[in-house]
């Protein structure tokens, strides 16, 4: 564990080095009066860069570099460099150098790194009394969680350690780090049949049966029986359903019998459909008993769009329904144009849930089917000001523009002066410019913590004026901060966006509201699959991409440069548009699902596209469809000051 920490810690530095050394030249060539910082920061990352790589002699720092507000940085990057050298022979001077340190900066975001690296090695060493005192119950991982029980087991400190013991057992999932606190509690007594059979059902009801064989061999055979049954209705839900069909007298607990259901109608909808009515008779389920078997079988046709989806929703208990369950049963309602049910559904759904605007503006479409034309206009008007992708699809439907209703935070310079000298919001301010941005959201965050009500939306104008707008949005949705469009959609990339648009042929705000949305205007964004950039690229599309249009074939690491990024990005989704019939809706899921996902969602027949964005399956990327095209009217809006024309938007989508 110790290792891999390092490890992680080291790649990051390596990373940052090239950012350093390429940001020595932009500090070396801004200082001036405009920047009093620059010459210590090009000191301070020269320094900074070296602590990735094996220590060489350290030079005395200069006065000025120790005067500078992130020279603490340097100092614990060097602290992490030295433990991270001496593996488990840590000198004697060196854990008193950790020691005081972390005393001196006590909370600070950035004592956390190196306090963990050192607790590690503390642990390693079985160091246990200077451990304990700077281990953090409540705030550690549950690595560090568990050799602090570790430390209080070999140092005698038992006070209240077996209830926090067997809290800590109480998790679905492996936890190796805490083998010798679970063996210890099992010594004492502690670990009894109960509380093992409570862990192998947690790790069942999360769905990991094999974790759960691990532990239930603990158990006796009467207990443990009805516990591998599950896992095995788990890891072959088909076959063990098949079984208890054949043989009805098998006993088995309903709730083991619902997870292998649901399992397989997840998995396999036509098998789960061929078994709903042979499991029904069979285990001789009464209607009560049956329905939350009918409500796992149409949850999961409704993300098919499967026609049959309403019969086995009509099978489902009124107790069994909650907000989620009835907006699929409205949306596969939608999908069979079974307007009465629609209602019923939307009717069925929590006061709140009503009251959104997607529910709201539905509750509108189906007054107009129904010829309640008053009903239906009122309901369309009241979406006009909530300004999103439903307000613009009411204003299509009344035949009307759009105009966004902006809300101006106002900026109250006094604050934003006092805001921006806080010591936490400096050093964040100084982390950014020095190409360290996630220290430098940690040290918002610290800073953030301590700010007064009234000066935290103050902030979104802080971190607008430092163009750090990935974080100025974040914090103006904490902050309820919605509609101050100068403000949260800017426009930092027009020169690379204007060159892609006349590359693609696509229009300035589609390209932008794509921007906001993948990346919010981080460049060097990468997400879990590796898409990298303003509009989230994998090396591989981008490569194909540059092929088809001529472009130079990119290296994975020019993606985050905006004008190859923004370049590739807009011409990846022309092709989209191309080959889905210019329909933005489907180039646009094609772009964030991939566009096979999005040929499978397509229509039998022309659909209306409210209906057909309505059933997109994944969540994320309904989301992100609604999203954009919201985006482009604020930024056409803002584009131009003028109301905006949806009324395109009704045009049906097409097989």
């Amino acid at each position: 564990m110790r290792s891999s920490g390092f490890l992680a810690s080291g790649i990051r530095r390596r990373r940052l080095l090239g950012a350093c050394i390429a940001m020595i030249c932009v500090v070396n060539g801004a200082a001036g009066a405009d920047d009093p910082l620059a010459a210590q920061r090009a000191e301070f990352l020269q320094a900074y860069g070296q602590t990735a790589g094996t220590r060489a002699v350290v030079p005395e720092d200069s006065t000025t570099l120790k005067r500078y507000l992130l020279f603490p940085y340097l100092q614990a990057a060097r602290l992490s460099q030295a433990l991270r050298e001496a593996g488990t022979e840590v000198p004697a001077a060196l854990d008193q150098q950790v020691a005081t340190f972390l005393r001196a900066r006590e909370g600070e975001p950035v004592v956390q790194d190196l306090r963990r690296n050192w607790l590690t090695t503390l642990a390693a060493r079985g160091k246990w009394q200077d451990f304990l005192a700077f281990h953090q119950y409540a705030n550690d991982d549950s690595t560090l969680r568990c050799q602090g029980f570790t430390a209080r087991i070999e140092l005698q400190r038992l006070a209240g350690l077996a209830a926090q013991v067997s809290q800590a057992w109480l998790t679905p999932r492996s936890l190796l780090e805490c083998d010798r606190a679970f063996t210890w509690l099992d010594s004492t007594g502690g670990l009894n049949a109960a509380l093992i059979e409570q862990r192998v059902r947690l790790a069942l009801e999360s769905g990991n049966a094999d974790f759960a064989r691990q532990i239930v061999g603990r158990l006796p055979a009467d207990r443990a029986g009805p516990l591998l049954q599950w896992a095995a209705l788990l890891e072959n839900p088909q076959r063990e359903i098949d079984a208890l069909v054949t043989d009805p007298r098998a006993t088995v607990e309903t709730a083991a019998l619902l997870a292998g259901w649901t399992k397989l109608a997840r998995g396999n909808r036509t098998a789960a459909k061929q078994r709903f009515e042979q499991l029904v008779r069979a285990r001789q389920l009464d209607q009560r008993v049956a329905s939350p078997f009918a409500l796992a079988l149409a949850m999961a046709l409704s993300w098919d769009r499967d026609a049959e989806t309403l019969k086995y929703f009509a099978r489902v208990d009124p107790a069994d329904f909650d907000d989620l369950s009835r907006e699929w049963q409205a949306r596969a309602a939608l999908w069979a144009r079974n307007w009465k049910q629609v209602s019923r559904s939307i009717a069925a759904m929590s006061e709140d849930m009503r009251r959104t605007a997607r529910w709201r503006y539905w509750a509108a479409r189906m007054a107009a089917r129904e010829g309640k034309q008053a009903t239906a206009q009122q309901l369309f008007e009241s979406l006009l000001t909530d300004d999103n992708y439903y307000s613009a699809m009411a204003a299509a439907r009344l035949k009307r523009r759009i105009t966004p209703n902006p809300q101006v935070l106002p900026m109250d310079a006094a604050l934003l002066t006092s805001l921006e000298n806080q010591p936490a919001i400096a050093r964040a301010h100084e982390l950014l410019r020095s190409g360290m941005p996630d220290a430098a959201r940690a040290e918002w965050r610290f800073g953030l913590d301590a700010l007064s009500t009234p000066a935290r939306p103050q902030s979104i104008h802080l971190a607008a004026r430092w163009s750090w707008y990935s974080q100025a949005v974040t914090i103006a949705t904490a902050e309820r901060v919605f509609n101050d469009y100068a403000l949260l959609y800017p426009r930092p990339y027009d020169a690379e966006v204007i060159a892609a648009a006349q590359l693609s042929g696509l229009p300035l705000p589609l390209i932008y509201g794509v921007i906001r949305q993948e990346s919010l205007y981080e460049s060097e964004a990468v997400s879990s699959a590796d898409a990298r950039g303003l509009m989230q690229l994998t090396p591989e599309t981008a490569r194909r991409t540059a092929r088809q249009w001529k472009q130079p074939a990119p290296a994975d690491a020019s993606l985050f440069d905006p004008a190859v990024n923004v370049m590739l990005g807009s011409a990846h989704l022309k092709e989209l548009l191309d080959r889905f019939d210019t329909q933005l809706p489907l180039a646009l899921a094609a772009y964030n699902a991939g566009p096979n996902a999005a040929r499978r969602w397509l229509p039998a027949a022309d659909t209306d596209p409210d209906i057909w964005i309505e059933n997109i399956p994944y969540n994320e990327t309904r989301t992100y469809v609604q999203r954009i095209l919201w985006h482009t009217v604020v930024f056409s809006w803002l584009q131009n000051q003028q109301a905006q024309d949806t009324r395109g938007w009704l045009d049906a989508v097409k097989p």
